[in-house]
C-alpha cells in the first residue's frame, strides 16, 4: 500500500511540475499516464471505475493534503521561491490545515492550464458523468452566492481517505452527526420462530441481496426498476421484526443500521431533511440495510395542509420518499400497525412482511428454544399449559427468563417451580398492565 501511495503522489508531482513550468516557461506540456502498481485499495478502486488520467488526477489532489500537508506549497515554491500570488492555481487555506488546500480551480489548472477551450472542455469532470462525484467520493465545497463553483474546497469523503490510506474504513458510531445505530446478534436463523409465509417472505429478501447486482446488469433491468428494495415489517412490538432484520445482515455479509428517529425529527424547520440526506448520504453505495424502527413517527400518514406545520411536515415526508426510492441498498420500515403507514409509502413497498403475534405452539417452542440447559423444571411445570394460558411474546418470553435466571443465580437454586414461573410471567405482563 505504501508504494501504491508514493507512486500516486510522485506522478501527481511531476504532473504538477510540469503543467507549473509550461505555465511560466511556455514548454509543451501533455498528461503522462499514471502506472499503477499492485492490488493495494487504491489501485483496486481505480481499476475497478475504470478511472481515466484526469479522474486520477482529481482523485489524488483530494487524497495528498491528508498525507502531505505542504505537498502543494512546495511546489510552487520552487517557481516562486520569492513568494507571490498565483490566482490561476487555486487553492485555499482552512482554519487548522496551515498547508495549501486544492479547490476545483487547482485541478482545473493542472488539467489545462489556463487554455481556455481545453479548460472548457475538462468541466466536465466535475459532473455527474464522473463516477467520483456521481458516488459523491469527491465533493466541491459549497461557496458564497455569486462566486465559481470552482473555488470550492476539493473533498474526498472520510471514509474513502482512511480505506485508501490504511486499507480499511472503520464503521460509523451513533452521533448528532450520524443518527444510526449499528445492529448485531449473537442469535441465529435457528433462534427465531415464524410462520412459514413469513420465513418465505424472507428468503426472498435474501434472495434480492444476493442477486441485486445480477438483476440491475446481467438482466438489463436497471434502466426500467428502481435501485433499491423497500419492505415494510409490521406487527405486535416483541415478534422479531428488529431480530429478522438483524440477521438478514448477518446471513448476507451486510452492516445493518436501526435509524434513531428522535435525533432526525426536528422541530426547525428544514432541520429534519439536512439530517437525513446526511444519513443516506453515508450510506450511499456502501451496500447498507438501514432499519427504520417505529418507522410511522415520521412516515406515517400525512394530514391536511391547515397551516404552516402541516405544509412542512408533508414536505419532509415527500423528501423521504424520493431519498429512499433513490438508495441503492435495503430499506425496512418496521412499524406496529400497517395502516399507521401513508399509503404514499405502501405502494411503493417490494414487499410487506406482517409479524403476528406467537400461536401456542410457537409459544412453546419459543420456550424450549429459550430456556438454558442448566434449568430443571418441577413435576408441577408444564410449558405446554403455560404456552397456551398466556398470550407472551419472543420478547416477553426472553425477559422472563432473564428475570428467571437473576433469581435463580442468587437463591443457587435451578430447579424451576410453578410458582416461580407464574409470578415472573405476571411481573412481565403487569409491565403493560395487562
Amino acid at each position: 500500500m505504501e508504494r501504491e501511495i508514493q507512486n500516486i503522489i510522485l506522478n501527481l508531482q511531476k504532473t504538477i511540475s510540469l503543467r507549473v513550468e509550461s505555465h511560466f516557461e511556455g514548454k509543451p506540456f501533455s498528461l503522462p499516464d499514471f502506472e499503477l502498481i499492485g492490488n493495494a485499495p487504491l489501485s483496486d478502486f481505480i481499476k475497478h471505475y475504470k478511472l481515466g488520467k484526469e479522474e486520477i488526477i482529481l482523485l489524488a489532489s483530494a487524497l495528498v493534503p491528508h498525507i502531505i500537508p505542504g505537498f502543494f506549497d512546495n511546489i510552487i515554491r520552487e517557481f516562486l521561491p520569492q513568494g507571490g500570488d498565483f490566482p490561476e492555481f487555486g487553492g485555499t487555506k482552512s482554519e487548522n490545515q496551515r498547508g495549501m488546500l486544492p479547490t476545483g480551480e487547482t485541478a482545473l489548472f493542472i488539467l489545462a492550464g489556463i487554455d481556455i477551450q481545453a479548460r472548457l472542455n475538462y468541466l466536465s469532470v466535475f459532473d455527474q458523468s464522473n463516477p467520483l462525484i456521481k458516488h459523491r467520493i469527491i465533493s466541491l465545497d459549497p461557496v458564497k452566492s455569486g462566486e465559481p463553483k470552482l473555488s470550492g474546497r476539493l473533498v474526498m469523503d472520510s471514509e474513502y481517505v482512511e480505506v485508501f490510506t490504511t486499507g480499511k474504513v472503520g464503521l460509523p458510531s451513533l452521533s448528532i452527526n450520524f443518527p444510526a445505530e449499528h445492529l448485531q446478534t449473537e442469535m441465529a436463523w435457528e433462534d427465531l420462530v415464524l410462520p412459514d409465509q413469513v420465513w418465505n417472505q424472507v428468503r426472498e429478501l435474501q434472495v434480492w441481496l444476493k442477486h441485486k447486482e445480477s438483476l440491475l446488469s446481467e438482466f438489463d433491468l436497471g434502466r426500467k426498476i428502481k435501485p433499491g428494495y423497500r419492505a415494510l415489517f409490521y406487527g405486535p412490538p416483541g415478534t422479531g421484526k428488529t431480530v429478522t432484520a438483524s440477521l438478514l445482515g448477518k446471513y448476507t455479509g451486510k452492516e445493518v443500521f436501526r435509524i434513531d428517529l428522535s435525533m432526525i425529527v426536528s422541530k426547525y424547520i428544514g432541520e429534519t431533511e439536512k439530517n437525513l440526506s446526511t444519513l443516506f448520504d453515508k450510506a450511499e453505495n456502501k451496500d447498507w440495510i438501514l432499519f427504520f424502527d417505529e418507522a410511522d413517527a415520521i412516515f406515517g400518514k400525512r394530514t391536511g395542509v391547515r397551516d404552516a406545520h402541516d405544509k412542512y411536515a408533508n414536505q419532509e415526508v415527500s423528501y423521504l420518499l424520493q431519498r429512499i426510492e433513490s438508495y441503492n441498498g435495503l430499506v425496512i420500515l418496521a412499524s406496529n400497525f400497517r395502516n399507521n403507514i401513508d399509503t404514499a409509502f405502501v405502494r411503493r413497498f417490494n414487499s410487506m412482511v406482517y409479524f403476528p403475534a406467537p400461536k401456542a405452539e410457537d409459544r412453546l417452542l419459543l420456550w424450549e428454544k429459550s430456556l438454558p440447559e442448566q434449568f430443571t423444571l418441577e413435576k408441577d411445570v408444564a410449558l405446554k399449559e403455560l404456552a397456551e394460558k398466556y398470550e407472551l411474546t419472543g420478547s416477553h418470553i426472553i425477559n422472563i427468563i432473564q428475570y428467571i435466571t437473576l433469581v435463580s443465580l442468587e437463591s443457587r437454586n435451578f430447579m424451576l417451580s410453578r410458582d416461580l414461573m407464574v409470578k415472573s410471567i405476571k411481573r412481565e405482563l403487569e409491565k403493560e398492565g395487562k
